[in-house]
């Protein structure tokens, strides 16, 4: 039974990957048919986002009100519906309203199943849980190529649509489950207030500054990434968007490869040790993206490290969370994680745009390295804070 929970967690998880890449990789086809700007790419992704944010948000008291298992199951077969809406869209409008329940549903799959997975499994699930989210992530730009050669961005959707239902389906048939293997997951009115801490106590909190920080930096990056590679291969590198699609795939096939191989080390390197090696990686996979003449394989290559590199950091950092803010706290801790998280990621892939569509897409490297050197310092500031006791209500 543990197993097969353990399983259930790790495709739920898949079906948070699945959406957070479709757009990205689909935006060169469709600003191009509906005749935008690139930057338009920002209406979308902003209300993807603020429900994002208003759902992690609400995540602390609708877990402890209904569970973690009706969350899951609920929030991916709203993401199903919301894939559904992008590949019949036919105008912009449709597509911002098509973006307001993928992102609230996929907000409370964020944080059900990190704070899930912190409180009960080890570090090793918790990088393999992320290795999931890689699996979908590294599955949509497929999708999409094979969608575009086959169709349009729309038959993509389609595809994503059929695999996120699949998920759904064994979310909802996996509801009792949950109760089997780690019953009282609703918590008792007094143990709900409890937990329910606001955002602005924790805001008090140094060591919560500063994890907010790490996230909002870290996935800022991926943010970037997922959005922007796609379209940077193009503009900047001359390729194909059914070729670019594809080399987008190398970034999210990375992410996977690291994040697997941060649990196989697991029980032999600390969090913080991991964390370190992903930074050096970061930094080799910039300068092989900036190299700005002849081949587009270092580019290619780089885009694989810089995955590789940054696949372990969001993973380690939350399973760090109860350790560093112990359990009746972690989970108020990982919610608001999330919504700042998506602040950032909402802000810097708009923020790109703008910049892109000003002095032009080769900007793209120069981006990843400020937001890595505001991510270091944060994570310094978050090791700083904690060895000094400033990770507590006082």
């Amino acid at each position: 039974m543990a197993t097969l929970l353990i399983l259930v967690i790790f495709t739920a998880y898949i079906g948070l990957g699945v959406p957070d890449s479709l757009f990205g990789t689909a935006w060169p086809a469709i600003y191009v048919e509906f005749g935008l700007p690139l930057a338009a790419q920002s209406a979308v992704t902003i209300l993807i986002y603020a429900g994002t944010i208003t759902s992690s948000l609400l995540s602390n008291r609708l877990i402890n009100r209904f569970g973690t298992n009706i969350v899951t199951a609920i929030s991916t077969s709203v993401t199903a519906l919301a894939l559904l809406g992008f590949a019949f869209s036919n105008h912009l409008i449709f597509l911002c309203l098509s973006a307001i329940p993928l992102g609230l549903g996929a907000g409370a799959i964020d944080v059900a199943q990190n704070t899930y997975v912190a409180n009960h499994y080890n570090a090793r699930i918790m990088s393999w849980l992320h290795c999931f989210y890689g699996v979908g992530v590294a599955l949509s730009p497929v999708l999409m190529s094979v969608g575009i050669k086959s169709g349009d961005w729309r038959t993509g959707y389609l595809l994503a649509c059929a695999v996120q239902s699949v998920i759904s389906i064994i979310t909802i048939a996996a509801i009792p489950l949950w109760k089997r293997v780690h019953p009282n997951q609703v918590l008792s009115v007094e143990e709900a207030k409890e937990r329910n801490v606001s955002l602005l106590t924790l805001a008090k909190i140094p060591a919560v500054r500063a994890t907010w920080l790490i996230f909002v930096f870290s996935c800022g990056i991926e943010s970037v990434c997922t959005s922007w590679s796609s379209t940077f291969f193009v503009e900047a590198k001359g390729i194909a968007p059914s070729l670019s699609a594809i080399i987008t795939a190398l970034y999210f096939i990375g992410l996977t490869c690291g994040r697997l191989v941060s649990g196989i080390v697991a029980n032999k390197l600390s969090p913080w040790k991991i964390i370190y090696c992903g930074c050096g990686l970061i930094v080799v996979a910039i300068l092989l993206i900036s190299i700005p003449f002849g081949s587009i394989i270092p580019a290619c290559v780089g885009l694989f490290v810089l995955g590789f590199g940054i696949g372990p950091i969001y993973p380690n950092f939350t399973y760090l969370t109860p350790i560093h803010f112990g359990e009746r706290l972690s989970q108020a801790v990982i919610g608001s994680q999330m919504a700042v998280t998506y602040v950032g990621v909402m802000m810097f892939p708009m923020l790109f745009g703008f910049i892109a569509d000003a002095v032009g897409t080769f900007i793209y490297p120069y981006m990843i390295l400020a937001l890595f050197i505001a991510f270091f310092i944060s994570a310094l500031l978050l090791k700083n804070s904690v060895k000094t006791g400033k990770n507590m209500l006082k």
